[in-house]
C-alpha cells in the first residue's frame, strides 16, 4: 500500500504548495499599506486653518503640543507646564539648531498657549513655528 504522502507513485511528494503563503502576504501587505499612515500620526488636535504655505523641514523637528484640555505634551510625552522650561534648556544643551513647532488646538487657552511659548522662549528657542492647517 502507497504511503498518503507519495502522491500514489511509490516517492514522496516534493512540492510545496505556496498558494496559501501567498494569500498570507498579500493580506498582510494590505494590513500594513493601510495601517503604515496611521502610525506617523501624533496627538489628535484640531488645527487652525491658514493660507500660508507648508514648510519644508529638513530633520525631525521638536514639536510643543497644547491640547484644547490644557495638557503640554513634547513630542508625544506629556509635561507639567511647570517642568517645560526646564525640558527644553536641557534638549537644547549642545543643540546648534534650537528650533521648536508649536502645535496648539484652536480651543486651547490661550494662556496656556502663551506660557509655553514663553517657556520655549526662556529655555533658549531661537526659532519657533507654529503647525496650521491649509484653509479649504
Amino acid at each position: 500500500m502507497p504511503s498518503p504522502l507519495a502522491g500514489g507513485r511509490g516517492r514522496p511528494l516534493s512540492e510545496i504548495n505556496v498558494t496559501p503563503f501567498v494569500d498570507v502576504m498579500l493580506v498582510l501587505l494590505i494590513i500594513f499599506m493601510v495601517a503604515a499612515p496611521l502610525m506617523q500620526q501624533g496627538i489628535d488636535v484640531d488645527l487652525p486653518e491658514t493660507t500660508t504655505q507648508p514648510l519644508r523641514v529638513k530633520e525631525e523637528p521638536l514639536i510643543l503640543t497644547v491640547k484644547k484640555e490644557g495638557k503640554v505634551f513634547l513630542g508625544r510625552q506629556e509635561i507639567p507646564i511647570t517642568e517645560l522650561q526646564a525640558k527644553l534648556a536641557a534638549i537644547f544643551v549642545g543643540k546648534d539648531s534650537k528650533e521648536i513647532y508649536l502645535r496648539a488646538d484652536k480651543e486651547a487657552p490661550y494662556g496656556i498657549v502663551a506660557k509655553a511659548m514663553g517657556a520655549a522662549r526662556n529655555a533658549g528657542a531661537n526659532k519657533m513655528g507654529m503647525v496650521t492647517e491649509p484653509e479649504h
